[in-house]
């Protein structure tokens, strides 16, 4: 086992860390303020190629594996920037590019590889069917040449800056499928096309994550929006969702990691009764403990992406690198805030601002709970929780 990084691997995160440097804490303070996308720092990532990186050559991508993509989003978020804002466009795509035809792939993945289009949204969630994803009731209606989809989707993020929505339905009730997971079907629909058959309600939040409700209303799409087969869509979402984990680690990763270095060279530098405040077992204990959990969740991260690349079954792998990271990342925050006292909750530190964005990872992707029922029914035997 060889736990170094290749050089490859360190010049790309190098390069990253140059491209962010132009991207530094004001710019992302202010877009924080006013809600606003960060169509600049999108747009950077775009030319460089980094949203490309799972993308293969012959369609404008580079081929990296996704342990290069979370590596990328990680040193983003090391940095202080916020990867979530575009990394749907760098794993989205997987389920046209594992499950989609040779026509699809040809249409879509060169224009998603250049940012002419934009595949940034992925309905999944609804009002009533939060983890459960079997029990949507979105429903796509067969009609001749196509399908009539209606329901409604609830925290699509970035629907509006999309040109493409990747769309999870039923195509036969829950009550009626062979098999539970069975008569789910996914659709790549432009969202241009639709019109008001889509219709989008931002969901304001604590911090700036650009999220939606969904309405569909009679949206028709032809056959040839289908991705893969009729009934097999949760198959094909697994296998998204695994990247997204992945992916999602290496933000995760990131922001712990901000937050320990943050913390640390801020108590080296502030001085309360004549000394340091580091020096106080009770300000550098958290620290140390949250870099400790921080770098254990990091071979769990890394274990997993190996798993993936060799396509090799990863969901158990890949849960668990998300909850380790997102709790290592998460008591990394909690000691950042302690440490700073009262500057932590000031804006211009900009501790506040990614304490919010590390909390939201203890809930998605997946929620840490759900994880932790998984482990212990898949992978230790026990009885069925939930």
């Amino acid at each position: 086992m060889n736990f170094d990084y290749t050089d490859t691997q360190n010049e790309m995160r190098a390069a990253v860390r140059a491209l962010c440097k132009e991207f530094g804490d004001e710019y992302w303070r202010r877009l924080d303020e006013q809600h606003a996308y960060p169509e600049e720092f999108v747009q950077a990532m775009t030319k460089a190629g980094w949203l490309a990186a799972l993308i293969p050559e012959e369609y404008g991508g580079s081929n990296l594996g996704i342990l290069d993509a979370s590596l990328i989003l990680q040193e983003v978020n090391r940095c202080g920037g916020n990867g979530a804002v575009c990394h749907a466009q760098m794993y989205t795509m997987g389920s046209v590019l594992r499950h989609g035809s040779p026509e699809q792939k040809r249409k879509y993945l060169p224009r998603i590889a250049d940012g002419s289009l934009r595949l940034q949204a992925f309905g999944v969630t609804e009002p009533d069917a939060g983890s459960n994803t079997l029990r949507i009731k979105t429903f796509a209606r067969k009609v001749p040449g196509g399908y009539v989809i209606n329901g409604q989707k609830i925290w699509t993020s970035r629907f509006l800056q999309s040109d493409l929505y990747l769309l999870i339905t039923r195509t036969t009730p829950y009550e009626e499928a062979q098999r539970k997971t069975d008569g789910l079907t996914l659709f790549l629909v432009d969202i241009k096309k639709a019109g008001p058959a889509l219709q989008a309600k931002p969901i304001r939040t604590m911090l700036n994550h650009h999220t939606n409700q969904v309405f569909i209303d009679n949206l028709e799409v032809s056959d040839d929006d289908r991705i893969g087969e009729e009934g097999k869509g949760f198959y094909y979402l697994l296998d998204s969702l695994n990247a997204e984990r992945i992916i999602a680690t290496g933000e995760i990763l990131g922001n712990g990691q901000w937050m320990v270095e943050r913390a640390s060279r801020y108590a080296g530098e502030r001085v309360v009764f004549d000394r340091p405040i580091g020096a106080n077992q009770g300000v550098q204990f958290p620290i140390a403990r949250a870099h400790m959990n921080l770098e254990a969740a990091e071979l769990m991260r890394n274990k997993a992406a190996a798993l993936f690349d060799q396509n090799r079954p990863c969901g158990p792998e890949s849960n668990m690198a998300k909850y380790l990271a997102s709790e290592a990342a998460w008591e990394a925050a909690e000691a950042a805030m302690t440490t700073y006292g009262g500057f932590g909750v000031a804006c211009e530190y900009d501790i506040e601002r990614k304490w919010k964005e590390t909390r939201l990872f203890r809930t998605a992707p997946i929620s840490n709970n759900l994880v932790l029922a998984q482990v212990a029914q898949h992978q230790l035997g026990m009885p069925r929780s939930y």
